[in-house]
């Protein structure tokens, strides 16, 4: 798999039918190593060992319904109370991102209304905290650790 621009993080992996899958910590299961899967088991790490997120507030890969359109996000993470937080979406490192990315995860977040949103390729990473009132999201240089979010 590629390289991405992430820290170097250990996975696990298991090897089926010439088939390679990689362990998913949060779904508890080995998941088709895909590229996109690749980028989101790395975003996966980089909330649990970089910004501390505790693994009990991420939830990978659920269902959820944006005008009667079944979607699929790809990470959360919740808040101790139980609100969003974070909506997180993956790429494959060969996917570019574009507009159409940020209005993918807008719209996702129209029904999930998390505080902060992430899109990553495993390249490029882009952070942004929403601004309800005005109704945008401001870029950020980082996503704030989970003890220091606000």
């Amino acid at each position: 798999m590629q390289k991405l621009h992430f820290p170097k993080y250990t996975f696990r992996f298991k090897n089926s039918e010439n088939k390679i899958a990689i362990f998913d910590e949060i779904r508890k299961k080995f998941i088709l190593l895909t590229p996109e899967e690749w980028v989101r088991q790395h975003v996966v790490q980089f909330l649990l060992q970089e910004k501390n997120y505790p693994k009990s507030y991420i939830n990978v890969e659920k269902i959820i319904k944006i005008n009667s359109l079944i979607k699929r996000y790809d990470i959360v993470v919740y808040q101790p109370n139980g609100d969003l937080f974070l909506l997180i979406e993956c790429k494959a490192p060969e996917v570019k991102i574009t507009q159409e990315t940020f209005n993918q995860i807008a719209r996702y977040n129209l029904v999930l209304n998390a505080k902060y949103l992430m899109v990553s390729n495993g390249l490029n990473h882009y952070f942004c905290q929403m601004d309800f009132e005005n109704e945008k999201y401001v870029f950020l240089e980082e996503l704030p650790n989970f003890e220091n979010r606000i």
